[in-house]
């Protein structure tokens, strides 16, 4: 099944919540499965496809995933954070399938008595998330694709090149 058309798997319990879906991501929508009265701070990070990687000019990503494996890995980094920093309720929601450039494929938000926990805890779980979690991307180029594990920092681990029509 393609991640453009497998369903939408989510886990809530705890004030934790996970989801991997097809769809669009809707803001309002994470930032709701969070929001509580004990929280001082809500921290929304959503990040997007950008317009090129290393110069080269990118057209889509496209995730894939082994979603009931990576739906428990993100589950229990974000329990890991969630008492590390005290947090009152965590969100984590990524897009499968392809994902055009200025569209978002995750959001994590989460909230915090204060301020300070929830920034240092947003940041910490995606970069747990982008280590750790079995999700790949395809980047798209104008001349060719080509498949990396969904890491940031350096340029990713290169996993294959594939050309485009008629290479």
């Amino acid at each position: 099944m393609s991640p453009a058309t497998s369903p939408t798997v989510s886990r809530s319990e705890n004030n934790i919540h996970i989801s991997l879906t097809p769809s669009h991501l809707n803001l309002t929508s994470t930032i709701d499965l969070i929001r509580t009265p004990k929280a001082g701070a809500l921290v929304l990070f959503a990040g997007t496809t950008r317009d090129s990687f290393d110069a080269k000019p990118v057209t889509t990503l496209s995730y894939s995933s082994y979603a009931p494996l990576a739906l428990t890995t993100i589950f229990a980094i974000a329990s890991d954070i969630k008492t590390a920093h005290g947090l009152e309720a965590i969100a984590v929601t990524h897009r499968l399938g392809e994902v055009p450039v200025g569209e978002e494929s995750i959001h994590i938000a989460v909230a915090a008595r204060h301020r300070t926990e929830a920034w240092r805890a947003g940041e910490e779980c995606l970069e747990r998330v982008k280590e750790k979690a079995e999700i790949w991307k395809l980047e798209v180029f104008e001349d060719g694709s080509v498949w990396r594990a969904n890491r940031d920092g350096l340029k990713g681990e290169l996993v294959e090149m594939v050309k485009g029509p008629g290479e």
